[in-house]
């Protein structure tokens, strides 16, 4: 069984910070990428950013400069740094996970976490 379990989402006043954590966690060989989206009421669902196990980040123009995405490989975290938030970036986060989980599994299978929800507004 594979958890992803995110956390740190709230109310926050314009132009204010969030933090949002996610860990993984149960039978776990390896995490190749990992990321955080979004999903806002009558929206499809978005990517925010997303991180691979080695290399550059991607990260969404709507948020470039004001989000920034991080991992902690030895713990299976990801987190989501944001800055200066708007209203528009209110939305239900979810973050998710490209896992093997055994050594001898034939691939990477994509995880989700529930979702925390992020309020942006005065």
């Amino acid at each position: 069984q594979v958890q992803l379990v995110e956390s740190g989402g709230g109310l926050v006043q314009p132009g204010g910070s969030l933090r949002l954590s996610c860990e993984a966690s149960g039978s776990i060989f390896r995490i190749s990428s990992m990321g955080w989206y979004r999903q806002a009421p009558g929206n499809q669902r978005e990517l925010v950013a997303a991180i691979p196990s080695g290399g550059s980040t991607n990260v969404a123009d709507s948020v470039k400069g004001r989000f920034t995405i991080s991992r902690d490989n030895a713990k299976n975290t990801v987190y989501l740094q944001m800055s200066s938030l708007k209203p528009e970036d209110t939305a239900t986060y979810y973050c998710n996970a490209n896992i093997k989980r055994y050594i001898y599994s034939s691939g990477y299978v994509t995880y989700w976490g529930q979702g925390t929800q992020v309020t942006v507004s005065s």
